[in-house]
């Protein structure tokens, strides 16, 4: 390919930071990050064909390659990995951020089942026999319900 285009290999730096650049400005339009990891490899490609010309199109290219691969499995080992460690959040499960706040009864619980007042609503609750207004702390949730228990007046 040289042979055809001898300033690919006179200029090739320039060639591998325009494809760096490109595959960079590519990551801000496209969604995901694997075209930031190629395009810092083709940065890097650019480094090393400015620093050794004579490996030729075909030399960088497998350079190319090399950096482009280890640089997805770098960042998936080193950055992915870390956020699936962390503990998972609840998601659009609201009663799980109510877990150890305490409220008043709306209406009283009877055979184990009532409702507490949370700000503006009423949440179904369990727990022990209580009146209407006594406070009460939420233990755990279980789908929408909250199951609370007692809390001695202060």
């Amino acid at each position: 390919m040289e042979q055809y285009f001898p300033w690919m290999t006179e200029n090739a730096h320039w060639l591998w930071w325009s494809v760096g650049v490109v595959l960079l400005a590519g990551e801000m339009v496209i969604p995901g990050v694997y075209l930031m990891w190629i395009g810092l490899a083709g940065a890097a490609t650019g480094v090393i064909a400015w620093l050794f010309p004579e490996w030729g199109f075909t030399g960088h290219g497998l350079i190319f390659a090399v950096l482009g691969a280890a640089s997805i499995y770098l960042g998936n080992e080193y950055f992915y990995k870390r956020r699936q460690e962390e503990p998972e959040e609840h998601v659009n499960t609201r009663g799980h951020s109510h877990i150890g706040k305490t409220y008043r009864l709306a209406t009283a619980i009877k055979d184990g089942r009532g409702k507490v007042l949370v700000r503006d609503s009423e949440w179904l609750a369990e727990g022990p026999d209580l009146p209407k207004g006594a406070k009460v702390k939420v233990k755990a949730v279980e789908g929408v319900t909250l199951v609370v228990e007692a809390v001695e007046e202060d």
